[in-house]
């Protein structure tokens, strides 16, 4: 149990508790805006400041990771991506909670991840308190355009959410899933794989080149 003068909100924000949104929180907001706004101006025509930036706003990041402007978060510390990472135009991370993303991991147009929420009943919504549950996305997973993941998702290994989805629950691994609210269709196997789309075949180029 935490101590009365640990409990700021901050700290509650960080666990999970109900929080508000005073001067601590705004000032990090604030610090992390300012970096962010440089990234989507100089990307992608300095890359390598734009990594700078990244960087600095103390996202945890493997290889190969890229956001195309424009991208907004609140804080930055609280994402961790891995490695081969690519987000498309418009990606939004409200990561008030952790936001864990794996490997291989493709967003389309429009992606959001929102690990923030407010209470149902009016009148608690009113009182301004928030508060945060984290999202993981796990690795080689494609989320399509205009999808919504909302707080306390997990998404496993190996996914596809087809565009326009709206995600409220957990989705397993190695599967298609999509709709609002996002549900599994089907399984993704072995067959699957020689297709590049629906019923079309890779070229014998490049089928000797993924097999």
């Amino acid at each position: 149990m935490c101590q009365e003068k640990d409990m700021d909100n901050r700290y509650r924000r960080d666990h999970q508790m109900p929080y508000y949104t005073d001067e601590s929180v705004i000032k990090e907001q604030l610090a992390l805006k300012k970096i962010i706004r440089e990234y989507n101006t100089v990307m992608p025509f300095d890359p390598e400041r734009g990594m700078q930036l990244l960087d600095l706003t103390g996202m945890q990041h493997g290889k190969g990771v890229y956001f195309e402007p424009p991208f907004h978060c609140e804080y930055g510390s609280h994402i961790t991506v891995g490695e081969n990472f690519y987000a498309n135009v418009g990606c939004v991370m409200l990561d008030v909670a952790k936001i864990t993303i794996g490997s291989n991991v493709m967003f389309g147009p429009n992606v959001s991840i929102y690990t923030a929420g407010h209470p149902i009943h009016p009148d608690s919504r009113n009182s301004g308190y928030e508060y945060g549950i984290p999202v993981t996305i796990g690795d080689n997973v494609w989320i399509g355009g205009n999808c919504v993941i909302l707080p306390g998702v997990n998404v496993g290994n190996d996914v596809v959410i087809g565009a326009g989805s709206v995600v409220t629950k957990d989705i397993p691994d190695r599967v298609c899933a999509a709709g609002n609210p996002c549900r599994v269709i089907r399984e993704i196997t072995e067959e699957d794989r020689p297709y590049y789309y629906k019923k079309r075949r890779f070229d014998d180029e490049v089928w000797e080149k993924i097999k």
